[in-house]
């Protein structure tokens, strides 16, 4: 009867154990995507000051600066994982072109406010790229936990459901930037 109290015991134990290490990835997988959406914030708070910067020298580059402040907008709506990812790649992209176009404006390239709000940006898409890593081993630590034995049983019984990792769909986030000058002679 002893043996069969300690066996039921340690198999409870075993179920708590399990439960508690999925709590603690899904809850590390929360809090590794609220680090991303907190680097993106700090990302769209410099936003306005960097295009107003750029506006006054880049009269032809209008396009792209109302792109960024379009996606700045959508960002808002975004729900997803998926969405915000696919903004995200739009951003940096739209926030690549602005750079590698700066360098045909040697005053703006010169402008002290430009300087420093260019260097809080390239911190921030550094901290975003860390954020989207560190989330992205989490996620995938925390799925594996779901499909293997036999913590997927239990992760079955208490409605664990997967995450999705923070990646872009978005074909024009993974292309280089392309700049042209010839046009604006």
């Amino acid at each position: 009867m002893w043996i069969a109290i300690i066996i039921i015991i340690a198999i409870i134990g075993f179920i708590i154990s399990l439960y508690n290490g999925l709590v603690q990835l899904r809850n590390k997988v929360q809090n590794a995507w609220s680090q991303i959406d907190v680097q993106l914030q700090r990302r769209f708070d410099l936003i306005p000051n960097f295009v107003e910067t750029v506006k006054g020298y880049m009269t032809h580059e209008k396009e792209t600066l109302e792109k960024v402040t379009a996606l700045r907008t959508s960002w808002a709506n975004a729900t997803t994982v998926k969405d915000k990812a696919d903004l995200d790649g739009e951003l940096s992209s739209a926030l690549k072109t602005i750079m590698a176009v700066s360098e045909n404006y040697p005053d703006l390239k010169a402008n002290q406010n430009f300087m420093q709000l260019s260097e809080e940006l390239r911190n921030t898409e550094n901290k975003i790229a860390f954020s989207r890593q560190f989330y992205n081993d989490t996620v995938t630590m925390y799925n594996t936990k779901l499909q293997v034995f036999p913590s997927n049983i239990i992760a079955g019984m208490f409605n664990f459901t997967p995450s999705d990792l923070f990646k872009t769909d978005s074909d024009e986030a993974r292309q280089n930037v392309k700049v042209d000058f010839g046009n604006n002679n």
